[in-house]
């Protein structure tokens, strides 16, 4: 089955807890605080397979879990880091995020995408040792993975795409000029998912052809199979028209062609102003040769190159596949889909969204909004940390802290980050 476009739910590993732990050892009196680090989660990671050609692999299993890191120990020992999970997808899949639609990676390449990152592990109680607080019995928790919805979709990576009415010969031009082995027979959808194959033009020359499903009139609206493999021919540098013009089901190639057109219009603009060349196929077999002139007469017209072939006998089929190599050798590359998403603002939190508590003279603010605050800036910028301190001043934390007693020089503990608190 082609399997084409799937919803998922990926979550990234939490981080581990830092651990509230003392040394202890023979002849050493009062050793400290010596409770290790949290392991940080493990990411969800996506990488493309040029093994895999769809997403048949995430019928049937939806939901995606990377490691969490392990909890810190006694004697500074660290948890371990959770491994990350590697999520494989093939080549062309289009990253969306589920409640926008907008677009959030194109995996084209090579390169791995993190999609979803793991919490940082919570600190020791070794951190927070001061000379005025030599034995904190206090630790922070780890923070939480990152955790969305997102959207494959693939659209296939060919450099011409084979467009035209059921039954025109499609899948049998494809198995002439590739090694692809399509389901050839003599009725109409009989190609019910996209084929792909190499075609070997000369040493060193060669370029990927898709066979797409038969589109009807109203493909881009849902009707046929058009809507749902539409999608499949956006990155197409170049398409092929193939008509019958043969005559033999009573069809007029001028309205077929028409009616196509129309159709990709309608589905992209974009997509019917790329370049095209018109294969008049079954000419072996033409009932009326008034028919075909009209024809060519028509295509001529319109500007597009004409080439009279017969994909079952072969007749001008090698022509066709060299005028098509030499058009993509201008062409440039295909582009990639850039990315739309954007991360939603952090909306200013209410009094319940944030736990303040106080253990040892130091302040810890925690919650879901200032996990995603923290997880947004970097701590190593200044500028970062100038937006950091307005925001928690505009979202009223400081005001809540003097509301609860915080004095001048008390220590406040949001997560990874520890500061003095000064009006």
């Amino acid at each position: 089955m082609f399997v084409d476009k799937v919803t998922i739910k990926v979550k990234a590993g939490n981080g581990g807890n830092g651990s509230v732990a003392f040394h202890r050892e023979k002849y050493v009196a009062a050793g400290g605080p010596d409770g290790g680090d949290g392991g940080r989660g493990g990411n969800v990671v996506l990488v493309t397979d040029p093994n895999m050609s769809t997403l048949m692999d995430f019928r049937y299993k939806r939901k995606y879990t990377a490691q969490n890191g392990q909890d810190g120990m006694g004697k500074r020992c660290n948890g371990k880091s959770g491994g990350d999970l590697v999520i494989r997808v093939p080549c062309g899949t289009i990253v969306r995020d589920e409640a926008t639609g907008a677009i959030i990676k194109d995996l084209s390449d090579n390169e791995p995408f993190v999609i979803a990152r793991g919490g940082n592990g919570g600190w020791g109680n070794c951190h927070f040792a001061t000379p005025t607080r030599q034995a904190p019995r206090f630790a922070k928790s780890g923070l939480p993975g990152e955790e969305r919805t997102i959207v494959l979709e693939l659209k296939l990576l060919a450099d011409v795409g084979l467009v035209g009415f059921p039954n025109v010969g499609k899948s049998t031009l494809l198995s002439v000029v590739s090694q692809a082995h399509p389901k050839i027979a003599n009725y109409h959808f009989t190609t019910l998912y996209p084929n792909l194959g190499v075609v070997y033009v000369d040493e060193g020359s060669s370029f990927v052809m898709a066979d797409i499903p038969g589109i009807i009139e109203g493909a881009s609206e849902g009707a046929g199979l058009g809507h749902d493999f539409l999608r499949h021919i956006d990155r197409c540098r170049l398409l092929i028209h193939v008509v019958d013009v043969s005559g033999s089901e009573g069809r007029d190639p001028v309205e077929d062609f028409d009616t196509i057109n129309a159709e990709l219009e309608r589905y992209s603009p974009e997509l019917a102003a790329r370049p095209m060349l018109v294969a008049a196929n079954k000419c072996d077999i033409v009932y009326d040769e008034d028919v075909l002139n009209k024809f060519k007469a028509y295509i001529e017209e319109k500007g597009y190159p004409l080439f009279e072939i017969s994909a079952a006998t072969h007749m001008g089929v090698r022509e066709l596949i060299g005028a098509a190599a030499a058009k993509l050798a201008e062409l440039p590359p295909p582009t990639l889909f850039e990315p739309e998403y954007v991360e939603p603002e952090l909306a200013m939190p209410t009094a319940e969204e944030l736990e303040i508590t106080v253990s040892d003279g130091v302040w810890s603010v925690e919650g879901e909004w200032m996990v995603r605050l923290v997880r947004n800036v970097n701590f190593s910028d200044y500028e970062s940390r100038m937006f950091f301190d307005r925001t928690l001043r505009n979202a009223g934390v400081y005001d809540r802290l003097e509301e609860m007693g915080i004095s001048e020089g008390d220590t406040v503990s949001i997560y990874d980050l520890e500061f003095e608190y000064h009006r």
